[in-house]
């Protein structure tokens, strides 16, 4: 931005780049609806709302899922951004309806309860969960307040927004899917390597667990049947993979424009994630260099090819052409059908923590989430390279983009 001050302009930096899209969710679990709104979608994209249902459905599945999966069937309305079935570079706002709101309308009122004593407070914060700090922070009595919005429900949203970019990603050839390679301590074979994109979603959507290793998945499942019968929960670890992205998205030059970064914050902010990490991620440290590295092979005057692809597809913070992979992994769930010890809030005595409707394990579902926040926190950085306001002109510039210094 630039302002004048006695004649000489002077420059203010508003961030050191500026983002183009973005996205907000509202809504709480057990509220009427959800609601979220992505701007910065160009103009000219083929979109109606056959293209984010089936993220939602996908979401929605996975073995060691709780009751509420029953009760929604999720789909998003387009409420502005598309007309006769193109955006119009516009912000996209979207809808999704709780089917639950029925039985939770006392609960969940807008309006104050004619009778206080009516609604159950919930005063025993869980250990993991956000009730304990969230009820602090903005001074909650009951900490149904802090559960409704801190609920994973909420990425049921972020999965039909990045529904959005998955369509716009595919108008460039680019692919995400995702998998699980661990739960609950079961490790799977790593199969994805050798398969493509394609295939990977294929299989992943074939699994109860969205694992490529059917022997495994056997494993996980008893697992999780185990944990059930403990009243347990478990967590696991799931892999992300990106296909087609060109060289040079991201870049070395600043640390918000590192495209590792940028990932890594969009995984964190996930429900229940503790750790990301970039192609191989924390077994790095366990190598010499000269191990690790991925060689160089000459193709001539094109693009070299790499003998393997340890960094995962990034390095210095930027695209280099090969899948780019992100392992991430999350704790298990914070409600357990055993509550643990915890302080009632109201009296200050110990108390066993509250329980409220949960699955058992949801790291199939996290891993669906993790392809939705890979596709919109990938955006801005293809933005800042491609960028522009209709698909023929990012088509344009891409074609246009200039190829090997040497070539």
């Amino acid at each position: 931005m630039q302002i004048s001050d006695g004649g000489c302009d002077v420059a203010i930096a508003a961030g050191v780049s500026e983002e183009v899209i973005r996205f907000l969710t509202a809504g709480e679990s057990h509220g009427k609806c959800l609601t979220g709104i992505i701007e910065g979608i160009p103009s000219g994209l083929s979109l109606s709302e056959a293209d984010i249902i089936e993220d939602l459905q996908r979401r929605q599945q996975g073995y060691g899922r709780g009751g509420r999966m029953k009760i929604e069937q999720d789909h998003a309305q387009i409420l502005s951004g598309v007309r006769h079935g193109k955006t119009l570079g516009s912000p996209i706002a979207l809808m999704i309806e709780n089917r639950d709101w029925v039985n939770w309308q006392d609960k969940m009122s807008i309006d104050a309860p004619a009778d206080k004593n009516s609604i159950e407070q919930l005063t025993r914060p869980r250990p993991g969960h956000a009730d304990l700090a969230g009820a602090i922070k903005y001074q909650h009595s009951d900490i149904r307040n802090v559960i409704e919005r801190s609920s994973a429900r909420e990425t049921a949203m972020r999965v039909a927004l990045g529904a959005i970019c998955r369509k716009f990603f595919a108008e460039f050839g680019i692919r995400v899917a995702g998998h699980v390679i661990s739960l609950g301590g079961v490790n799977a074979k790593n199969r994805s390597n050798n398969l493509s994109i394609e295939e990977i979603r294929k299989r992943g959507d074939a699994s109860k667990i969205r694992c490529l290793d059917s022997d495994s998945e056997a494993k996980m499942i008893a697992k999780i049947d185990e944990a059930r019968e403990c009243k347990d929960t478990l967590g696991g670890i799931f892999e992300v993979i990106i296909k087609g992205v060109p060289v040079g998205v991201g870049s070395y030059v600043h640390s918000d424009r590192r495209l590792d970064g940028i990932l890594a914050q969009a995984m964190m902010s996930i429900h229940a994630i503790k750790s990301v990490g970039i192609g191989m991620g924390e077994d790095i440290a366990n190598h010499f260099g000269s191990e690790l590295h991925d060689r160089l092979i000459s193709e001539g005057k094109n693009l070299p090819k790499r003998s393997t692809n340890n960094a995962g597809g990034i390095e210095g913070g930027m695209s280099n052409g090969e899948r780019i992979r992100i392992r991430v992994a999350m704790k298990p769930l914070s409600t357990v059908g055993q509550p643990m010890d915890s302080v009632d809030m109201q009296t200050g005595e110990a108390s066993p923590a509250l329980s409220e409707r949960s699955d058992v394990c949801a790291v199939p579902a996290a891993c669906v989430v993790g392809e939705a926040m890979a596709l919109l926190a990938l955006m801005n950085p293809f933005f800042e390279k491609f960028g522009g306001d209709s698909i023929p002109e990012i088509h344009a510039h891409i074609k246009s983009s200039p190829g090997l210094p040497w070539s």
